[in-house]
């Protein structure tokens, strides 16, 4: 799991991203091109950033008055109401302001799809919003966006103790038995099970010698139990819940405890390259984010190379210390 350079998010504070980032450059712009009326633009932004904070302080009642916890819902959605009033007339401002030929003129082409993009960001926010406070629903999670300037990250829950959530991306990674990583893969919204079988045939095809392979039990599907050993002689790939008389023979055969027992060193490889700079990506883009991995992975390669080559020499500096010994004697 590889983080991205995001805060936490939430469809109050994204809202406030998005206006801030659509208002500062429609003001540039239309200082540019002698339009006058965004000359108020952070003292408009202010404005927002106020009752954002109103917003922000405020929480739910935790009283076992009725009375008091009603009176709190009307105060949260009333600030929720006047936060939306605010961001609406600034984002319908900018919608204007971006059809007007002295800002066409003045702004490139490529900034005003990103400030379109920002005003769609924007709407989407506000809709939801008041979805959720206003009218009370629950916002499915597929609808969700966790980063403007990172759409690519994603919201991981993997129950670890103390870390309930994190945000990027997860990274597969095939190590071989001399603790080289072969291959990688950024995996963008996909999970364990559907990146096996690419993931092997990539390095296979790298390194054509490859006939083993041990997985966690999160890439176990029935699929994959019979694609993999297209490519591979053994396949130490655990299943899930409970095997029938022929995968219990195989999981208790010597050769796949063997095998499982070595798969603990693959944790090494994940530390030392959170270690070494693939804990946070501060790339941006997907381009960015999949560019920083794949030089992580070569870092510790040549990490691991000028590890190997230094025990080579100490072990010849110390043979040759012995036969010197020897001589003495």
């Amino acid at each position: 799991m590889v983080e991205t350079n995001v805060h936490f998010p939430t469809d109050l504070n994204l809202l406030l991203g998005a206006v801030t980032s659509l208002v500062r450059p429609v003001a540039k712009y239309c200082a540019m091109a002698g339009i006058t009326e965004w000359r108020q633009s952070e003292y408009n932004l202010g404005c927002v950033k106020g009752y954002y904070r109103v917003v922000q302080k405020l929480r739910h009642s935790t009283s076992k008055n009725p009375a008091k916890k009603a009176q709190r819902e009307l105060e949260i959605q009333q600030a929720c109401q006047d936060y939306l009033e605010k961001t609406q007339k600034l984002i319908f401002m900018a919608q204007n302001t971006l059809e007007k030929a002295g800002f066409i003129a003045a702004c490139p082409e490529k900034k005003r799809r990103e400030l379109h993009e920002f005003i769609a960001h924007g709407i989407r926010q506000m809709e939801q919003i008041k979805r959720r406070v206003i009218d009370g629903e629950l916002i499915p999670h597929s609808e969700k966006v966790f980063s403007l300037h990172q759409p690519h990250t994603e919201w991981i829950s993997k129950g670890k103790a103390g870390v309930p959530v994190e945000l990027g991306l997860r990274v597969a990674i095939l190590e071989d038995q001399y603790g080289f990583i072969l291959g990688h893969k950024v995996m963008e919204k996909q999970t364990d099970d559907q990146v096996a079988v690419d993931i092997v045939k990539s390095v296979k095809e790298s390194f054509p010698d490859l006939n083993s392979c041990s997985f966690d039990k999160g890439f176990h599907s029935r699929s994959n139990q019979t694609e993999l050993r297209e490519y591979l002689a053994q396949v130490v790939l655990p299943k899930k819940g409970r095997c029938n008389r022929e995968e219990a023979e195989w999981e208790n055969s010597p050769e796949f405890r063997a095998e499982k027992r070595q798969h603990s060193a693959v944790e090494s490889a994940i530390n030392a390259l959170e270690v070494h700079g693939l804990d946070k990506c501060p790339d941006s883009g997907i381009k960015g984010f999949k560019r920083y991995t794949a030089m992580a992975v070569l870092a510790r390669n040549i990490q691991k190379l000028g590890a190997e080559m230094q025990k080579q020499r100490q072990k010849k500096a110390k043979s040759k210390k012995n036969r010197k010994l020897k001589v003495c004697e």
